[in-house]
């Protein structure tokens, strides 16, 4: 399988705080890897470092290596070129206060698409891709305010789609949604894998067993297991990973 982003003897620092601990991972094309572990041990640090969200922190400092189709990301990449090629979904759905088809357009148009009849096929094909088209199209022109929380979040995951990402960083996309829109965001996650790598961060491991293809587990800043999803939940070789996913401690 091709890796599609690589990560090699990374370290990250908060000022004295050491968050991530020599990690190295490959992370598959078209493939769900999930990062699971307890609150506060460095998965959606990792997560953020990969489109360098964490280039807005002061103090924060990286060693190491993040490459992205064999480039480095941390090199001379252009950091906007970088968050188109790699979109980002956060926990808290946040459309921008503006219609439906203004969020999906505004990516595009940041980028240079002008002309209505691209833009119209643009959010038509995001919306599509993202399982809410159907329940949008005819209020396109009204506020992506007044969805609910759950298709807010298809709206987001819709904006992210629409610059034509190839990586897609999803930070625990479901935790504060009902359980009926969640599952809608795991079957839309799996379909999405035939054209996006995705990476994953959960809180819930029975969504990381159920749509993952790799699962990376942390504990205090560092990587202590990753596998094939079905594997690691099966045969972890790890005693702390076992202790996390029976529910000993976490």
């Amino acid at each position: 399988m091709n890796d599609k982003m690589t990560i090699k003897d990374m370290n990250l620092h908060y000022s004295e705080f050491h968050a991530l601990k020599d990690v190295n991972l490959n992370i598959g094309a078209r493939e769900i890897t999930a990062f699971i572990g307890p609150s506060g041990c460095g998965k959606s640090t990792l997560l953020k470092s990969l489109n360098r969200m964490n280039d807005l922190i002061p103090g924060c400092k990286i060693d190491g290596d993040i490459r992205l189709d064999g480039e480095d990301i941390y090199g001379d990449m252009d950091v906007n070129l970088l968050r188109k090629r790699v979109g980002m979904v956060f926990q808290k759905p946040n459309p921008f206060p503006m219609s439906i088809y203004d969020n999906i357009a505004y990516g595009p148009r940041t980028h240079g698409i002008h002309s209505k009849a691209k833009l119209d096929e643009i959010v038509e094909t995001s919306l599509r891709n993202a399982a809410i088209w159907d329940e949008v199209k005819d209020r396109l022109k009204k506020s992506a305010l007044g969805m609910s929380g759950g298709q807010q979040q298809r709206l987001c995951i819709a904006r992210a789609l629409a610059v034509k990402p190839e990586v897609l960083l999803m930070d625990e996309p479901t935790s504060a949604l009902d359980p009926i829109s969640t599952s809608k965001i795991e079957d839309l996650a799996v379909e999405l894998k035939k054209s996006y790598t995705i990476i994953m961060v959960t809180h819930n491991m029975q969504q990381a067993a159920r749509i993952s293809d790799k699962t990376a587990f942390f504990l205090l800043g560092q990587v202590i297991e990753y596998n094939d999803t079905e594997t690691l939940f099966s045969l972890p070789k790890d005693k702390r990973t076992e202790d996390y996913i029976t529910g000993r401690f976490g």
